[in-house]
């Protein structure tokens, strides 16, 4: 039995509607879908970036809809280096991601000094100088505390130290009643919210593979939500109400410093996926016993 083969014809064929394109530009699109559709590091990747800048539009958004006191109990939740961890946890292992909360738990020191000075001046002053104010804070206090490497105990001492400088500096902030301006939606605010937390993820995890643990612990801990409320609050219901929502993060922030705590000591003998699971517990509770506190106060 012979088999009849047509003749190769240049001419792209038919078949229905589809019209089936040439050899060169068929292996161009292949090519195409195999770097970037068919990759899994860049699929990966934008999984991780939908799924991190979700979670913080989302939590911003509650923020802003809520009391100053709920909204800044959203706030300090892990909702911008919780997904970091996450996904570092995923490209690395229990050793690496104790050495990254080591240092994030380092620079938490800095980030309760930024809190604390952008809820002194956000009153007296717009939202451009008060960044620019708190990230020259914040990056001086990283610097000269990641040069150190501290031990354990000294990181212990210095986030003693910076919410004790807080809670002093903000005594009487959160008891302050500040009338907030009726937020006026900006077709801008949700897509600056999602680039925010996207330019992180991206820089917690290109400085990880690059830079190590220590240099991935410290980005994870950048201020971006605070930042973004910030962006977000302060011109939309102005700035001594967007102080009292920073300074009622202030006790939060003690929660999310006992969570980093608890990563690093649990992460080596219990692995990633427990130690980041009793993290995240450790957020919520503390957070859920202020809420407690506050409503059996207000009785």
């Amino acid at each position: 039995m012979t088999t009849h083969v047509a003749p190769y014809s240049p001419v792209p064929q038919r078949r229905g509607r589809c019209l089936f394109l040439p050899n060169p530009v068929k292996e161009a699109v292949f090519f195409l879908l195999e770097a970037f559709l068919l990759d899994w590091f860049w699929l990966a990747l934008v999984v991780k970036l939908a799924a991190s800048a979700g979670i913080v539009v989302t939590a911003s958004f509650l923020v802003e809809r809520s009391a100053p006191f709920l909204g800044a109990m959203i706030a300090t939740l892990p909702i911008s280096a919780g997904p970091a961890y996450v996904f570092l946890a995923l490209d690395h292992g229990p050793s690496f991601i104790g050495e990254s909360s080591l240092a994030s738990l380092s620079v938490n020191a800095a980030t309760i000094l930024f809190l604390t000075l952008y809820a002194r001046i956000a009153p007296r002053h717009g939202v451009v100088f008060s960044l620019c104010a708190c990230y020259a804070l914040w990056i001086a206090c990283t610097f000269a505390i990641t040069q150190s490497s501290p031990p354990l105990p000294t990181v212990l001492i210095l986030n003693l130290a910076a919410f004790t400088l807080g809670f002093i500096a903000l005594r009487h902030a959160t008891r302050e009643s500040a009338a907030a301006r009726k937020p006026k939606p900006r077709w801008w605010d949700v897509p600056a919210r999602a680039l925010a937390v996207m330019v992180i993820v991206i820089t917690v995890l290109v400085v990880g593979e690059v830079l190590g643990p220590r240099a991935a612990g410290i980005a994870a801990l950048m201020p971006v939500v605070l930042t973004s409320l910030a962006i977000i609050l302060h011109p939309r219901i102005g700035g001594a109400a967007t102080s009292v929502v920073f300074a009622h993060s202030l006790p939060g922030m003690v929660g999310f410093a006992l969570a980093l705590l608890v990563l690093h000591l649990s992460v080596v003998p219990l692995g990633s996926a427990a130690a980041l699971t009793l993290a995240l517990v450790t957020c919520l509770v503390w957070n859920g016993m202020l809420i407690l506190e506050r409503r059996w106060k207000m009785r």
